[in-house]
């Protein structure tokens, strides 16, 4: 359509994903169950009803004819039951739904992507047809009716829809039909009757409509135009629950309910139709309200979808808000006067923009069930590649996090619970046995709230990892950076996240042990999270990612340098303490390490690193803090620490990453409540940048 608005495609995007992945999950858990209920089979048929709708309106044609030929694979299903489908037939079923929402999934992801959309759909098609066909011969031959009944339906996937002249319809054959006209010169009228079919297919009314093929005949417009859309209900009850809903649709120039003799004939039935275009419009501007119910009211809707982007601008402007109150409260030219009505109005009004902040911040929340349930399909889809008998089970679903991170963390625990499939659990399930373990293997997929961060784990009760073949490969790619007696269990499975390092002989299409984990700690710290990995050999192996609430707003640790004010982020930060110069020791190249918790950790001093000339010097002067972030575990060197305190986040001016400075050790700013900047420190670069720089 030449004139389809960005607001049209990205409500039908939202729809189009939301149901493919309530799609997903349906099959999954159909598949565990080994067949399909009643209610399986009618939200599949709905659901496709309305992609096909949708897709038709947006003239994306293959999604609109793969949607429809599954709308009448499962039309015929829902009307002849699964109870007739071999074993044999129902794996193929699932098989074919599973590839059928992949096949809708990358075509929506063209359309987001703004690719064209592959017309070849034929053998796709064709493999859906056969299977159709295979039903329908083997439901012929046990009841010889079978396809006769079906034809009576009136639904729009059925094989009546051929383009035949109204009179030649059999199915307006029924007591009551409604005629409706659109408004003159409104346009597409085929495409506006096949959406009104659509939402009264919504409400699972029963119906017949001619013409049949609106949604794929262009040419029905004029007809419709000039003679109306009829619609025909086998009650009165339905065709007044349809004019409900007619009612409130827009572009309707006029309706009119049409009563016939229940013993109506078929070849009577166009008697209705067949009058002129002047005779129908002088019926249907007829006073007929008094036989119509009124209009029904818009209904309550308790959720609407709001741009992700106004979500932005609006965390933004709050967090301006917040900063401004405190800017306001805390000037120095009112600290020395004595008002006691303003501290109270100040009091409250803090109270408002902490009010404000947190339900700006719950908007954003979502939980983290879309991604995990994803891993179902992945689980499922290697279970039948690797033949391996595994289950997956979800904890902590409804865990809510910032929209931002739920998208960021998507790919990272794939990657994770791709690795724990193929080469966390045992390829035999006799070496699973003999060690005691039930025969089928489990992958532990939770997620729990703790303070300010979300910790998320994946677990498999498999192989475990062998620390000492993990040790000699990294020793093997001189990768190792101290004698290997040296190395901590932790660090040595810290080695599977550097680039390109795998335990793994032969690298599968679902990679290797350590394949793609470099890229996981990427993505995990560019969202301001950490992840580390724990393992018995012999008794699998865990994957913990701890990730922060938000992005936006950060809890803190205001310290001082000098006159100079740094944050660093509370969850990095596991203790502060006093030194004395006795306590230092220097390691072989020179740097200052420190003994804590009985093991020593390096020294990194912020004044030295930033080449700043305040700032204390003497150890026993200023305080040490040990943070941790990744892999990375050391003390700062500061003058003091100011307190805690909640901050927002402000992105670095884009011209700045001409300077590297994100490797510098600074990951944001944030304004204080006196105006002044505070550099926000990444824990991470930190460490790294100091280390480079001595």
């Amino acid at each position: 359509m030449d004139n389809m608005t960005d607001s049209l495609l990205e409500t039908y995007l939202f729809e189009t994903n939301s149901l493919l992945e309530q799609l997903d999950e349906l099959l999954i858990n159909a598949e565990k169950a080994g067949e399909f209920t009643s209610d399986d089979v009618n939200e599949i048929f709905r659901s496709m009803h309305t992609i096909k709708g949708s897709s038709a309106m947006l003239e994306f044609q293959p999604l609109m004819e793969v949607a429809h030929h599954i709308e009448d694979l499962f039309f015929f299903i829902r009307e002849n039951g699964t109870g007739s489908l071999t074993d044999d037939q129902k794996s193929e079923l699932f098989n074919l739904m599973f590839k059928s929402t992949d096949r809708l999934r990358a075509d929506v992801e063209k359309v987001e992507n703004n690719e064209p959309l592959s017309m070849n759909i034929d053998s796709f098609v064709n493999e859906i047809n056969s299977f159709l066909n295979e039903l329908r011969s083997k439901d012929e031959k046990d009841a010889p009716n079978a396809q006769s009944d079906t034809g009576q339906a009136g639904d729009p996937g059925s094989e009546t829809s051929s383009g035949k002249a109204p009179k030649d319809i059999p199915d307006m054959n029924a007591p009551y039909i409604v005629h409706v006209f659109f408004e003159e010169d409104c346009g597409m009228e085929n495409l506006r009757s096949f959406m009104l079919i659509t939402a009264l297919k919504d409400t699972d009314l029963e119906f017949s409509f001619t013409p049949e093929d609106v949604e794929t005949n262009s040419d029905t417009s004029d007809v419709i135009a000039e003679q109306g859309f009829y619609l025909a209900f086998l009650s009165q009850e339905e065709a007044e629950s349809a004019i409900k809903i007619i009612s409130t649709t827009s572009n309707i120039r006029s309706y009119e309910l049409i009563e016939r003799p229940q013993d109506v004939q078929k070849e009577e039935a166009p008697a209705a139709k067949q009058s002129s275009p002047s005779e129908e419009n002088k019926a249907a501007a007829a006073p007929a309200a008094s036989k119509q119910p009124s209009p029904a009211g818009h209904a309550k809707q308790s959720l609407i979808s709001v741009n992700l982007s106004k979500l932005d601008q609006l965390m933004a402007i709050v967090g301006e808000i917040v900063i401004t109150e405190s800017m306001v409260t805390a000037s120095p030219e009112l600290q020395n006067v004595k008002l006691d009505s303003f501290l109270k109005s100040a009091r409250q009004l803090r109270k408002l923009t902490d009010d404000l902040q947190d339900i700006a911040m719950s908007l954003r929340m979502v939980s983290v069930s879309g991604v995990f349930q994803k891993m179902n399909r992945i689980v499922r889809d290697m279970k039948k590649t690797l033949n391996k008998d595994v289950r997956l089970t979800i904890v902590g679903e409804d865990t809510e996090v910032d929209k931002t991170i739920v998208d960021s963390i998507g790919d990272p625990i794939m990657h994770i619970v791709r690795n724990a499939m193929d080469h966390g659990i045992e390829e035999d399930v006799q070496t699973r046995i003999s060690a005691g373990k039930p025969p089928q293997g489990e992958i532990k997929l939770s997620a729990r709230h703790t303070g300010s961060e979300v910790i998320i784990t994946v677990e498999d009760d498999g192989q475990g990892m062998d620390t000492d073949a993990i040790l000699a490969k990294a020793a093997r790619n001189g990768i190792l950076t101290k004698p290997e007696e040296e190395y901590s269990k932790k660090e040595i499975l810290s080695l599977l996240m550097l680039p390109g390092f795998s335990t793994n002989q032969e690298v599968t299409e679902y990679s290797g042990r350590g394949v793609g984990l470099d890229v996981v700690r990427k993505n995990v710290e560019a969202i301001g999270g950490t992840v580390s990995i724990t393992s018995e050999k012999g008794q699998g192996s865990c994957t913990t990612l701890k990730i922060p609430l938000t992005l936006a707003i950060v809890n803190g640790m205001e310290i001082s340098i000098g006159k100079n004010v740094f944050t660093i982020p509370i969850a990095h930060i596991r203790q502060s303490f006093k030194a004395e110069q006795k306590d230092i020791i220097l390691d072989a190249s020179g740097h200052e390490m420190i003994k804590c918790m009985d093991e020593f950790f390096p020294i990194v001093r912020i004044h030295d690193m930033f080449n700043m000339e305040e700032g204390y010097t003497n150890i026993e002067d200023g305080i040490l803090i040990w943070v941790e972030a990744s892999d990375k575990s050391y003390c700062m060197f500061v003058d003091q620490l100011l307190g805690e305190q909640q901050v927002v986040v402000k992105p670095l001016p884009s011209y700045l990453n001409n300077f590297n400075i994100k490797h510098s050790g600074i990951s944001g700013c944030t304004i204080l409540g006196d105006g002044n900047i505070s550099i926000i420190l990444d824990v991470a670069s930190v460490y790294t940048a100091a280390q480079e720089m001595f």
